[in-house]
C-alpha cells in the first residue's frame, strides 16, 4: 500500500490593496491575523504598518543587496521558499493584487517547491479607471510595466497604463524610447486612495521633470503619435510582403543571401571610415551613407531570420532574445548578482572577461574553437592572438620561441608594437605603414600574403591543438606558466 506523496509547504499570497487599510480585503486581514509567519514584499506601503506591529518581515534589503531587479525577486522567493519550509505555512503580502505585475508571486507559483495559495485584493487598476472615468475593456487599455516600455510597448499605438514609475531615471526612459512625443499629453496618477492623491496631466516632454515620482505613481498614455518600434515592425512586414510578391525575393536562400550579407557588412565599415573624425564634425553626407548601410545590414538580419522562420527554426523575436539574454550574461558586472557586480578595471580585462565567459558559455574545447576559418587571414590571426593572450601566450612567447635570428626579428616587432600603444598619436598610421611595407616585400618576391597568413594561422593553430592535447584542456583554462609550458612542449609553430 503506497503512502500518499507529503504536503509541500504552502504560501498564503494576499493583496494589500492599493492605498491604506481600508482599501485591504477582509480575507487579507484574516490571513494577516492567522497566527502564521508574516512576510511583506516591501515596507513601502501605507497599509504595512499594522502588518509591522505583528511582526511581518521586510524583504526591502533585497533590493539593495542584489545587483539586479532579476537577482532581487531570485532572493525573495528563496527565502519565502526557505521560511515556508521551515514554518509548513506562511502568508507573504504584496502591494495591491498579487495577480497585477507581481513577479515574485508568479515566481512562486511556477516553483514546484510550494504550494500557493491566493487571496485577491483590491488592484491600483480599480482606482485608476475610476479617476479617468474610463472603461478599460472597452477602450482596450494595455497595461505595461515601466521597467518594460521600450520592450513592450514596441509597436504599440496605445491607450496604455505605465505602472511602477517610481524614478526619474525611469521617467527618462520612458520619455526617450518615443521617437516622435505625442501631442496630447499623459495623466500622471499618485498615491491613489491616499490624502495626497494627485492626478494631474503632463506634457511628453516634462515627463522626467515636471514631478516627483514615488513607488505609488503610474501614468496613462492616451495614444503614441510614434509607437516604440514602429519603424522596425514596419521593416518587418516589408520584408514578408516582398518574399511574398517579389520573384527575386521569393528565390532566395541563407546559402545565396550570404556574400550579400558580407558585402553590406563591408560597405558599413566603408561608410564609418567616410566619418572622419569626431562624429559632430562628420559631413551630412557620410552621415547619412552610414544610415543607409546599416539599413541594408538590418535588412539581411530581418531576411535571415524570416527564412529561419519560414523553416520553422527560430524567428526574429528569437534573435533578439538570444543576443539580449547572451548579453547580459557576457556583463555579470552589470546584470549579475552583488558578488559579481564589481566591473573590470580596463577595457582590456573586459575584454579578456568577455573571452572566459564565451569560452564558458559555449563549452569550446580547444582556445582555437569559433574563431571563424572564412575570416580574412589577418583578422583571424588578430582572433587568435587576442585568445593566445588570454593564455599568455602572446607576441612576446612567441618571440622567445623561436631560433636567435627569427626571434630577434619578432622580437623587434615587440619592442615596435609597445611604441604604438592604442592612444598614441599616430599609432594606426605606423602600424598601417609596416603592414604595407610587408605586403610589398610578398609582392616583390612573389608570394601571395593572404595564403601566407592563413598557412602561417594554420600552423599555429595546429600547434596550440598539440599542446592542448598534452595538457588534456584548452590552454586558456590553465594557469600561463602551465599553458607556457605545454606550447613548448608542442613543439615549433
Amino acid at each position: 500500500m503506497s503512502s500518499a506523496a507529503p504536503a509541500r509547504p504552502v504560501v498564503v499570497a494576499v493583496g494589500l490593496g492599493p492605498a491604506g487599510e481600508a482599501h485591504t480585503s477582509a480575507a487579507a486581514l484574516a490571513a494577516r491575523d492567522s497566527g502564521a509567519p508574516l512576510y511583506l514584499r516591501t515596507a513601502r506601503h501605507p497599509a504595512a504598518a499594522s502588518w509591522l506591529e505583528r511582526g511581518a518581515v521586510p524583504l526591502d534589503r533585497h533590493y539593495e543587496t542584489a545587483g539586479s531587479f532579476e537577482a532581487t525577486y531570485a532572493a525573495i522567493v528563496d527565502e519565502l521558499v526557505e521560511a515556508a519550509t521551515r514554518a509548513s505555512r506562511i502568508v507573504y503580502a504584496v502591494p495591491g493584487s498579487p495577480l497585477v505585475l507581481e513577479s515574485t508571486v508568479a515566481r512562486l507559483r511556477a516553483d514546484g517547491r510550494v504550494e500557493v495559495e491566493l487571496v485577491a485584493g483590491m488592484s491600483f487598476l480599480d482606482l485608476a479607471f475610476e479617476r479617468l472615468g474610463i472603461d478599460p475593456v472597452a477602450s482596450a487599455v494595455r497595461l505595461i510595466d515601466a521597467q518594460d516600455f521600450a520592450r513592450q510597448a514596441a509597436g504599440d499605438h496605445g491607450p496604455l497604463l505605465v505602472a511602477h514609475l517610481w524614478s526619474h531615471a525611469l521617467c527618462s526612459e520612458v520619455k526617450l524610447a518615443v521617437e516622435e512625443f505625442p501631442d496630447e499629453p499623459v495623466i500622471v496618477l499618485q498615491r491613489l486612495g491616499l490624502p495626497d492623491e494627485a492626478v494631474f496631466p503632463v506634457a511628453w516632454a516634462d515627463l522626467d521633470r515636471s514631478f516627483a515620482p514615488d513607488h505609488l505613481t503610474c501614468c496613462y498614455v492616451p495614444a503614441l503619435a510614434a509607437p516604440v518600434g514602429a519603424e522596425l515592425v514596419g521593416l518587418d512586414e516589408l520584408v514578408r510582403t516582398l518574399r511574398e510578391r517579389c520573384p527575386w525575393d521569393a528565390e532566395q536562400s541563407h546559402a545565396s543571401l550570404a556574400r550579400h550579407l558580407i558585402e553590406e557588412a563591408y560597405e558599413a565599415v566603408e561608410a564609418i571610415d567616410e566619418l572622419g573624425g569626431p562624429a559632430e564634425d562628420a559631413p551630412a553626407e557620410a552621415v547619412a551613407h552610414l544610415e543607409e548601410e546599416l539599413g541594408d545590414v538590418l535588412f539581411q538580419v530581418y531576411f535571415h531570420a524570416l527564412l529561419a522562420a519560414e523553416e520553422g527554426l527560430f524567428g526574429l523575436a528569437d534573435v533578439a532574445r538570444t543576443v539580449h539574454d547572451k548579453l547580459v550574461g557576457r556583463h555579470p558586472h552589470l546584470f549579475g548578482i552583488a558578488k559579481e557586480a564589481t566591473p573590470p578595471g580596463t577595457s582590456r580585462a573586459q575584454e579578456a572577461s568577455w573571452e572566459q565567459l564565451k569560452a564558458k558559455e559555449k563549452g569550446r574545447e580547444s582556445l582555437t574553437e569559433g574563431i571563424p576559418p572564412a575570416l580574412p587571414a589577418l583578422a583571424r590571426a588578430a582572433k587568435l592572438e587576442g585568445r593566445a593572450r588570454s593564455a599568455g601566450l602572446g607576441i612576446e612567447a612567441a618571440a622567445a620561441d623561436r631560433d636567435a635570428a627569427a626571434a630577434a626579428r619578432l622580437a623587434g616587432l615587440v619592442s615596435l608594437l609597445g611604441e604604438l600603444a592604442a592612444d598614441a598619436p599616430g599609432a594606426e598610421e605606423d602600424l598601417g605603414d609596416l603592414l604595407l611595407d610587408l605586403a610589398r616585400l610578398a609582392a616583390a618576391r612573389r608570394i601571395e600574403p593572404e595564403q601566407a597568413l592563413r598557412r602561417a594561422v594554420g600552423r599555429w593553430e595546429e600547434r596550440v591543438r598539440r599542446a592542448e592535447r598534452s595538457a588534456g584542456a584548452p590552454l586558456d583554462r590553465l594557469d600561463p606558466p602551465a599553458a607556457r609550458r605545454h606550447w613548448r612542449g608542442a613543439g615549433a609553430p
